[in-house]
């Protein structure tokens, strides 16, 4: 299975996500996610709610770097003009 699939169906299993986008470069993976769960936490409950479902894709280094943006969705109806090309 692809990497991005992979990341996507094991966030969508363990979150209630708005929105999702995931983007890798072979063992790089970029993980935009977006819920109204993130307005209760922290940004380090956000990141380990994030990397909690991707923890055996990051121990077998099928994913080498991650990199996390997680937004409420008032958040991201500010910020998405900033981050995704139109």
């Amino acid at each position: 299975m692809e990497l991005n699939n992979q990341v996507e169906q094991l966030l969508r299993q363990a979150l209630p996500l708005d929105e999702l986008y995931v983007k890798s470069e072979g063992n790089h993976c970029n993980v935009i996610a977006i819920s109204a769960e993130f307005a209760e936490m922290s940004r380090l409950k956000r990141q380990q709610a994030i990397n909690g479902p991707l923890r055996e894709l990051i121990a077998d280094n099928t994913i080498h770097a991650l990199t996390v943006k997680t937004f409420t969705p008032e958040q991201w109806a500010r910020e998405r003009k900033f981050i995704m090309p139109s």
